[in-house]
């Protein structure tokens, strides 16, 4: 039987607004249990289970005021994307200390953070499966991509890696997350992969992913001066060639390759195993 009550009491379709407001104060509310847990075990943001997502955006709902159908929340992946915001601006604003011996360090040379010690603040295993997912619907021309979808090409390119460089989680790293702007800035892939990755993963292989397409304007005469001597000029210049033939051989339709899953265990594992440089 229609109710003719029933329309004016159901809560009304989020706005994309108030999905935002909510995933940002769900963010808040895991962000010190999934990053800045203060037990001996810090808890990941790939620990956090379906149900801690729901119960986080529910409460920040109902802390916002917003009655919101369940269908209506934000997705876990929106609130995940908050938390990596939440956790770049709070690490970016650390105070400075004012200690003698803390500023004679300041005056040095600034040491770069390793792989490990962003993992200390920051789950960097879920951002990459975070920017990883998303290729799979990023169709490729075929032309030139006879292989399919842009993380199909990238899985292919890193079990390529993986055989020439198996111990080299930097190179490693560039190898299957090079493509992950396609599925942010089609237009500008690069630049949005960097912007996408800073701070989750080490500078030499932001600069990988950076220059891998002007390897292939290098090959084809179509750089310009200043460009070619950037790169040429580069410590990373033999990586890069690596890397950029890794790309090309990486696009067979059918070859076997693992999952995003396996991807990441290897690389967990060769963290666990302290094969990095510290």
């Amino acid at each position: 039987m229609y109710d003719r009550f029933r329309k004016q009491h159901q809560a009304p379709r989020a706005t994309a607004r108030v999905r935002t407001q909510i995933a940002a104060e769900a963010a808040r509310r895991m962000y010190d249990r999934l990053v800045q847990n203060p037990g001996e075990t810090p808890v990941r943001l790939g620990d956090a289970s379906e149900k801690d997502y729901y119960t986080a955006k529910r409460k920040a709902a109902a802390v916002l005021g917003h009655r919101v159908r369940p269908g209506d929340l934000p997705t876990d992946s929106e609130v995940r994307e908050q938390v990596v915001r939440l956790a770049d601006e709070r690490t970016g604003l650390e105070p400075a200390s004012d200690t003698e011996e803390e500023l004679d360090d300041a005056e040095g040379e600034e040491e770069e953070p390793t792989l490990e010690a962003m993992a200390d603040h920051l789950d960097r295993f879920a951002i990459y499966r975070l920017r990883l997912e998303p290729l799979e619907s990023v169709k490729q021309d075929p032309r030139r991509h006879p292989e399919g979808d842009a993380l199909f090409h990238s899985l292919q390119v890193f079990e390529r890696a993986r055989d020439a460089r198996p111990y080299d989680e930097e190179f490693l790293l560039a190898a299957l997350l090079h493509d992950v702007g396609k599925a942010i800035d089609p237009r500008n892939p690069a630049a949005a992969a960097v912007e996408a990755l800073r701070g989750a993963v080490t500078e030499r292989t932001l600069w990988l992913i950076e220059h891998q397409r002007d390897m292939a304007a290098l090959r084809e005469r179509t750089i310009n001066a200043r460009a070619r001597k950037i790169i040429e000029t580069s410590e990373y210049f033999d990586d890069l060639k690596l890397l950029r033939d890794l790309d090309e051989a990486g696009r067979v339709p059918g070859t076997p390759v693992g999952t995003i899953d396996e991807a990441l265990g290897y690389l967990r594992g060769l963290d666990e195993e302290a094969y990095l440089e510290s």
